[in-house]
């Protein structure tokens, strides 16, 4: 496997994760039986609940754009060290986009999303070329 499948699919995994972590903390302010129901009324979330959510809707957004760059490197055989390394900078990024989100942390947040951004355009791109 390329080393941007093999991120790829490090990232789903982190995208899992997150996922869970956002409902064991939305579990704590509303009750599993809500989370496990139809959802017809949403009740009030903690900041925390929150921000957990956002984080999961912006990775799934930033997994897009990466999904893209893995498999246009891995597919086209145009993988190189640039693109093995740019896409590890974009699973830490990434992983560190999480608590940057819960926590606040500004305006680091937007820069730790920054760098996993041009991560992924620096792969499509180099593919390209």
């Amino acid at each position: 496997m390329t080393p941007e499948l093999t991120v790829l699919a490090l990232a789903a995994i982190l995208q899992a994760l997150q996922i869970g972590l956002a409902a064991v903390v939305m579990n704590s302010d509303v009750g599993a039986q809500w989370n496990a129901g139809p959802r017809d009324h949403q009740p009030d979330f903690s900041p925390m609940t929150g921000r957990l959510r956002r984080a999961v809707n912006n990775h799934f957004e930033s997994l897009a754009f990466f999904t893209v760059a893995a498999l246009v490197t891995s597919v086209s055989g145009q993988g190189t060290a640039l693109t093995a390394w740019a896409s590890w900078i974009y699973l830490g990024a990434r992983i560190l986009y999480v608590p940057a989100y819960a926590l606040g942390w500004t305006p680091w947040r937007s820069v730790i999303w920054g760098v996993g951004f041009v991560a992924t355009m620096i792969i499509i791109v180099a593919a390209l070329f």
